[in-house]
């Protein structure tokens, strides 16, 4: 279980998460919800360890989680940033040899090359490829690293139809591996297709927790209540 208690991150005077508590179980799919501005970002890059937090807690398995989480969460980023000099190949080839993974994530990698189409690119640099090309590249290094959670930053953002299905598709076999995921989206349909539960944020804070079918009340229309809560 991912468990984080009273997270809270300022940027000077403002809280971009401000005393934010959630949990994530193995082998369930929790959407992180809210309005531009609203703290997701934020709150996966504290979970990650790319921001440090001013205060509260994260723990897998209640063993507190220090400053070097990586092994444990896994972030797919909103921005898909590359090495431009390296090839998608040679950024593969950089994870497996800083995460230790030895020789068997070849076969792993060039799976996951052919299933988001990208093994055409393989040998290109990272100056020369697409947003949804290096979009794609950043989702194959991450899940070449078996990390018990893994967060996924408005992945679908970029991604053309096929490689928005195949990662849905790949998320279900991540649950069903038995990881912890969070997926922070503004595409409410995906959430409601892909997410168990889902997290509503405003101002760095929860307004509403539970499955998405109870966001409206039964009434169809969770753009309508979506809109409703976070105005």
């Amino acid at each position: 279980m991912l468990t984080v208690r009273n997270l809270t991150k300022r940027f000077r005077a403002t809280a971009a998460v401000d005393d934010l508590s959630l949990q994530a179980a193995p082998g369930e799919v929790v959407a992180l919800l809210g309005p531009n501005g609203a703290g997701k970002s934020t709150t996966f890059l504290c979970l990650a360890g790319m921001l440090r937090p001013d205060g509260g807690t994260i723990a897998w398995n209640e063993t507190l989680l220090g400053a070097r989480r990586g092994r444990t969460i896994a972030l797919i980023p909103e921005t898909p940033e590359v090495y431009p000099n390296l090839t998608v190949w040679e950024h593969l080839a950089f994870v497996a040899a800083s995460c230790n993974l030895g020789s068997a994530w070849e076969a792993r990698a060039n799976d996951l090359l052919d299933r988001l189409r990208l093994q055409d690119a393989r040998d290109a640099l990272g100056a020369s490829l697409s947003k949804g090309m290096k979009q794609k590249t950043l989702i194959v290094a991450t899940l070449l690293v078996d990390a018990p959670v893994f967060l996924f930053d408005e992945p679908m953002i970029g991604l053309d139809p096929a490689g928005q299905r195949e990662l849905r598709e790949l998320v279900t076999e991540l649950r069903a591996a038995g990881k912890a995921i969070l997926i922070s989206t503004h595409m409410l349909e995906s959430a409601q297709t892909m997410a168990d539960r889902a997290i509503v944020m405003k101002a760095g804070r929860e307004i509403f927790s539970g499955p998405l079918a109870t966001l409206d009340g039964g009434n169809h229309d969770l753009e309508g209540a979506f809109l409703r809560i976070t105005a």
